[in-house]
């Protein structure tokens, strides 16, 4: 199948609304999930409060707590607080626009980021960013799982990545259909096993809490430390693609109605930018139960989430079903949200592949390439570096994902500059705006330059938020010095209102009149090599 099935609008021709583009020739539309296009309302037929669950379920990982530990062990728990409270603070707001924009049109994040500055192939930046970011964390989930199978069952390390990896496959496949029920039935024991322990800890061991709070950590030095602060938030914003992953899940919103805005706000913002709240309180508790046991276990085992619970875990049953609960745990939560990591991964790849080489090889093709990707990254034993990895990492997702936020909150809204309405067909956008674009290059040319020492070891232990700064800056700046010019290719040639006012998207299909069209060409034929 080539592209051209896909969105079937030629330069030239009057661009039919954004309802035409179905990929109808051979395809299994729940196996592909409207992967370049937005999600139809036969398709969108689940609950708000159905859709919420299933995008929280994606955030069951136990990467948070490793994260956590890791900041708190390294520059103490002062510090480590502080700094997951800026991460929280700063995903959530950055996070919000995007969610709304999601699930009031029905789109992913890659079709966003086309009509929010990026331009059609600009956005391409913004997948191979999102998909690194899945499997950056599916490496880092698998690992935590292979941890847990080496414990329980003596599994080998590089057994343990392979399983983890084929494990999501079925699941992945069939998309929101087989995902949403899957977080939903596995959501109740997970909450139990993942809650149970902090709730038994604080009650028979009170002076926990004080030992958590008073912990300096390796490289805390005495009190609060903006070094450390910078470093350890800059590892906490590499989470900031996971809303990404949450508006793949948003985009199955049912049309907002004055019959259920209340349900569809609070699934928005809960499963949107609400996750990081939850993500939040997760590496905190990293951190309180690496604290808990790092004198027992040393500090270079106590970061891993299947030890932390595993010694948790021996306080309360024999240490056999405690270990039996922590592989139960890691297991549950590895599937959750490997799935999703998974899932996301496979539409920013289809989406990236489809726009260069014009072709459509079919989503399921990029579920094997994620997985791929991912599983060398576990055999390289990236667990053993992550703060590093991360650190780095977070540099480019903070200026991808505030440049999108800056566009939708300031330039669309605040300042009229950009479209309202998202933009995502072929014919109307230029391949590259230099909005989002500009604005990502600088933020993460910048920050880059920063995190390597460039501009001193002060500069780059704020390296993340130097990201932030200038991609918020940098955005609705250089719209204004372009007047919006690059937004949109042909704004007088809208056929019709393509949304109707609750957001959802028309139905009426158009055929192309390209002999009667004021800016017409003819369709480009085929033509022959000589021979």
């Amino acid at each position: 199948m080539t592209i051209d099935e896909i969105e079937p609008v030629r330069t030239g021709a009057v661009a039919p609304p954004v309802t035409a583009p179905h990929v109808t020739v051979g395809t299994n539309e729940t196996l592909e999930d409207y992967t370049l296009r937005f999600a139809p309302s036969t398709y969108r037929r689940w609950r708000p409060a159905v859709v919420a669950t299933t995008a929280l379920g994606g955030i069951a990982y136990l990467a948070d707590f490793a994260i956590g530990g890791s900041i708190g062990l390294t520059y103490g728990t002062a510090n480590a607080l502080i700094s997951i409270l800026v991460g929280v603070i700063v995903i959530f707001v950055t996070g919000l626009p995007l969610a709304y924009y999601g699930a009031r049109f029905n789109t992913d994040l890659d079709l966003i980021s086309r009509g929010a500055g990026f331009g059609y192939y600009g956005s391409v930046l913004t997948n191979v960013i999102f998909a690194t970011f899945t499997f950056i964390f599916f490496a880092l989930e698998g690992s935590i799982m292979a941890q847990g199978l080496l414990l329980g069952l003596g599994i080998p390390l590089w057994l343990g990545y392979l399983i983890c990896t084929l494990l999501i496959i079925p699941i992945v496949i069939f998309g929101m259909a087989a995902l949403s029920k899957m977080q939903i039935w596995t959501t109740p024991l997970w909450l139990i096993l993942m809650v149970g322990p902090f709730v038994y800890l604080v009650i028979t061991d009170p002076s926990s809490v004080g030992r958590w709070i008073a912990y300096a950590g390796s490289q805390g030095g005495t009190g609060v430390s903006l070094t450390a602060i910078g470093l350890g938030a800059g590892v906490a914003l590499s989470l900031m693609a996971q809303i990404g992953e949450q508006v793949d899940y948003l985009r199955f919103m049912p049309a907002k109605t004055e019959e259920n805005k209340r349900a569809w706000w609070t699934a928005v913002i809960a499963a949107g930018p609400g996750w990081v709240l939850l993500g939040g309180l997760k590496q905190a508790a990293g951190v309180f139960l690496a604290v808990y046991i790092v004198a027992e276990i040393g500090a270079a085992t106590a970061v891993e989430p299947v030890q932390q619970f595993s010694a948790t875990f021996t306080k309360i049953v024999p240490g056999w079903a405690a270990v039996a609960l922590a592989v139960i745990l890691v297991v549950i939560s590895q599937v959750k949200i490997n799935s999703t990591n998974a899932y996301s991964g496979s539409l920013a790849w289809t989406n990236s592949f489809t726009r260069v080489s014009k072709h459509y090889p079919r989503r399921i093709v990029f579920v094997f390439v994620n997985l791929a990707f991912a599983l060398t990254l576990m055999e390289a034993n990236m667990f053993a570096s992550l703060n590093a990895l991360l650190g780095f990492y977070a540099n480019c997702a903070i200026a991808w994902v505030t440049t999108v936020a800056a566009d939708i909150a300031i330039n669309k809204y605040l300042l009229g500059i950009s479209p309202k309405e998202p933009e995502f067909r072929r014919a109307y956008l230029y391949p590259f705006n230099p909005v989002g674009v500009g604005s990502f290059l600088l933020a993460t040319g910048v920050s880059w330059a920063a995190y390597f020492d460039a501009f001193g070891s002060d500069a780059k232990s704020f390296s993340p938020l130097i990201a932030l700064v200038i991609a918020l800056v940098a955005t609705p700046v250089i719209a204004l010095a372009t007047k919006g010019k690059y937004y949109l290719r042909r704004p007088d040639l809208q056929p019709e209102a393509r949304f109707t006012p609750d957001g959802t998207p028309t139905t009426t299909t158009l055929e192309c009149g390209w002999r009667s069209c004021p800016c017409s060409s003819p369709p480009r034929r085929p033509t022959r090599r000589p021979t």
